[in-house]
């Protein structure tokens, strides 16, 4: 009998993901784990809020939206990013499956904060990761507190 191939789930800012040497840390994981990609969006989003004067309100599950459209704006820039990213890893000749944090329960589109969505995942992965920048490994390291399969992979916040 064939032994499982271990699967993996990354979340990503999606201020990282264009990164040549992130390109290579994923191609490198491809190759031992079934990948799915979470993408983010959180700078692209509250920069297009700001320019639409739409106040950005944080809470302890993340953004708060108040309406159906500021939900839809958030998910259309969650699916260009995850477009973006589809196109990028095809290019690059690396197979994952890419998806954002935007689940849909009997028609009610809810927003997931991305860190939420790694715990939701915790059980049904054998391998989790969070990549973000250096300058943010430390407070994401203190939200998978306990976490043990949860690993945050910083890079360095200024291109190499």
């Amino acid at each position: 009998m064939k032994q499982e191939r271990k699967n993996a789930l990354v979340k990503i800012s999606g201020d990282l993901i264009s990164r040549p040497e992130v390109i290579e840390w994923i191609r490198s994981l491809t190759k031992t784990h079934y990948t799915v990609i979470c993408v983010g969006g959180g700078s692209q989003i509250n920069e297009e809020f700001r320019r639409r004067g739409i106040k950005i309100d944080f809470g302890p599950l993340g953004r708060k939206t108040k309406t159906l459209e500021e939900r839809q704006l958030a998910r259309d820039i969650l699916e260009l990013n995850q477009r973006d990213v589809q196109n990028l890893l095809a290019e690059n000749g690396i197979m994952a499956v890419v998806m954002i944090p935007v689940v849909d329960i009997a028609t009610v589109l809810c927003h997931v904060n991305g860190d939420i969505y790694v715990k939701m995942a915790y059980l049904g992965f054998h391998d989790l990761y969070v990549l973000t920048f250096e300058s943010r490994k430390a407070a994401k390291e203190k939200v998978f507190e306990g976490l043990h399969r949860v690993r945050v992979v910083g890079f360095p916040d200024k291109l190499i």
